[in-house]
């Protein structure tokens, strides 16, 4: 198998221009995406294929992981082949193949990152293996060049996290959900007001024409010193009062009041972070990622906050925000840049923190933790 080191490279780092295939499986997109990454750091997308499954899981008001598994099984040969055949390559064109390995639904998972196998092994092309929440922390700099390092929120249907980004392989978590994630707590109470799948989106369309003032929700956390986040309680509370909503207005104004109190608490907790990185940091950015980013009451509270605290803002183009293959492409190169190889035996993981030090070592990181070890 080739390494990264044979191209063109100066003490195990891959110096010229680098063509990535990446494969994102990990749950109900499957997806693929060829990346070029220029020397001075420009990632120029060359094809990304997102085929969804809503659809499959609609009826089920959320994902079905056997479902899910089997569709990717049926969907990835041809999603590659589209891939390839935008971007203008023969696989002889490529220097590597990025793949998913978690975390996420193990089934999916395994789909994407064999097929990945199977292409480095049949072409002789190294693999690499990519966390996707990296796949996330990357993403912003498939818009624009972005300089390391930065401050990253991630935040999606699985995942809440405050980040300091130094590099790919080179996080360190400043915060992170004690209990559910921001998307999550938009998709429960999304399907709590009888609304469809996916449930975040549909609760920013119903929201629209809401006030939110009407209702009072808790504020999770409030005085702890920490950068720690939790939905649990607005969760069950908006759950409740969802059964007692009898008029469209009143299931619009609970919208808006849920997606406030979620934009208000990501805000009170990335500001203690923002300020804390600003005392150790002369570079200011702000990055935010994953699939919350989308939602744009999120992203106008947020870009507030850190224009207050003096920081530039950054998210993804909206087509990178959700899960898809183009961020999982280019951490891919960035790792093969790097001589950031995987072996062939690399296994898929359900549960894959990016900073493991702190996630096997942090006595306050309890199991049960979003990206913790189970």
């Amino acid at each position: 198998m080739k390494m990264a080191a044979d191209y063109s490279s100066e003490g195990g780092r891959a110096t010229g221009a680098l063509t990535v295939l990446g494969l994102e499986t990990s749950c109900d997109e499957t997806a693929a995406s060829v990346v070029r990454l220029s020397p001075d750091g420009a990632a120029t997308v060359l094809s990304s294929v997102v085929h969804s499954q809503i659809d499959d899981h609609a009826a089920y008001g959320g994902v079905v992981p056997e479902i899910a598994a089997r569709s990717h099984v049926e969907m990835i040969d041809g999603v590659v082949r589209r891939a390839m055949a935008e971007a203008g390559l023969g696989y002889d064109g490529l220097d590597g193949v990025a793949a998913t390995a978690g975390p996420g639904l193990v089934g999916g998972v395994m789909v994407g990152l064999s097929f990945g196998k199977a292409v480095a092994l049949a072409r002789g092309l190294p693999l690499i293996a990519v966390n996707h929440l990296e796949g996330h922390a990357v993403s912003a700099r498939l818009g624009q060049p972005v300089a390391y390092p930065f401050l990253l929120l991630l935040v999606s249907g699985g995942h809440c996290q405050l980040l300091e980004v130094r590099g790919v392989g080179d996080m360190t978590r400043l915060g992170t959900t004690i209990d559910d994630a921001a998307g999550e707590a938009f998709d429960k109470i999304a399907k709590a007001l009888g609304l469809g799948y996916p449930g975040g989106p549909a609760l920013e369309t119903l929201a629209e024409g809401g006030d939110g003032s009407r209702f009072d929700l808790p504020r999770a956390l409030l005085g702890r010193k920490d950068c720690d986040f939790s939905f649990s309680g607005l969760k069950t509370a908006a759950a409740r009062l969802a059964q007692a909503c009898e008029t469209e207005q009143q299931r619009a104004d609970l919208a808006d009041a849920v997606q406030t109190a979620i934009a208000r608490q990501l805000s009170e907790r990335s500001d203690r972070a923002l300020k804390a990185y600003a005392a150790e940091h002369p570079h200011r950015l702000f990055v935010v990622a994953g699939g919350v980013a989308a939602n744009r009451t999120v992203r106008a509270t947020l870009q507030a906050t850190a224009e207050k605290n003096g920081f530039a803002f950054l998210a993804p183009p909206m087509a990178y925000c959700t899960d898809n293959a183009a961020m999982i492409a280019l951490a891919g190169a960035e790792r093969l840049r790097k001589g950031l190889v995987s072996d062939i035996d690399t296994a898929a993981r359900p549960r894959w923190p990016l900073d493991e030090y702190s996630a096997l070592n942090d006595p306050t990181h309890a199991p049960g933790r979003k990206g913790a070890k189970a």
